[in-house]
């Protein structure tokens, strides 16, 4: 299962939605039998990435991204992951 680029309009920041759809999610996950939620982020996305750890994701890797621009701008991935094994 992949889930690319979620996000949310900038006027409707601040009133759950984001949090709501992670939990989404997570659940859909769940229900699916998937072991673990995995999610790439860049430096720069602090909102998003408050937002994980907060849902409860757990930094996992943290890595230059692998190209010569990636190297050149010193651009860092975060790879975060939410285990579902053993969640109600």
């Amino acid at each position: 299962l992949v889930l690319k680029r979620m996000s949310v309009r900038k006027d409707y920041r601040g009133l759950g939605i984001a949090t709501a759809l992670g939990r989404t999610v997570l659940a859909f996950a769940r229900q699916r039998g998937c072991r673990a939620v995995v999610l790439n982020t860049l430096m720069l996305q602090h909102e998003a990435r408050a937002l994980y750890e907060r849902l409860g994701f757990r930094r996992h890797r943290h890595y230059v991204l692998p190209t010569a621009y990636g190297r050149l701008v010193n651009c860092t991935i975060t790879t975060y992951r939410y285990d579902l094994s053993g969640t109600p």
